[in-house]
């Protein structure tokens, strides 16, 4: 089974858009954050994240490089979260509430 996700926007007269809600928080996009384009041969069009040289991991980056890569040829290959998986999670986290995007303090332990 394959999952993807699709957001559209539309041009204004200056050429302009809105990145979508969806691509923002799965591209962890903020304001002033900047794009890149990647055109593919086939007229694929790839948007991702620059991320600046201060927060890049040398290590995730070659990693999630290879994911999209992966991804983007074998598209086959991607399958949805088990439901039972998604429960046990659930059941393991209780009403537990989290900020994913929160800065851990040195003595958050």
């Amino acid at each position: 089974m394959s999952a993807t996700l699709e957001a559209e926007s539309t041009l204004t007269d200056r050429y302009q858009t809105t990145v979508p809600e969806t691509v923002r928080r799965v591209l962890r996009l903020g304001k002033r954050d900047k794009i890149r384009y990647t055109i593919r041969p086939s007229g694929e069009v790839v948007l991702t994240r620059v991320g600046s040289a201060g927060e890049d991991d040398p290590v995730l980056g070659q990693f999630l490089g290879f994911l999209a890569h992966d991804i983007a040829n074998h598209p086959d290959r991607l399958q949805a979260v088990d439901a039972g998986l998604i429960q046990r999670i659930r059941s393991l986290v209780g009403d537990v509430e989290a900020d994913p995007d929160a800065v851990l303090s040195a003595g958050d332990e």
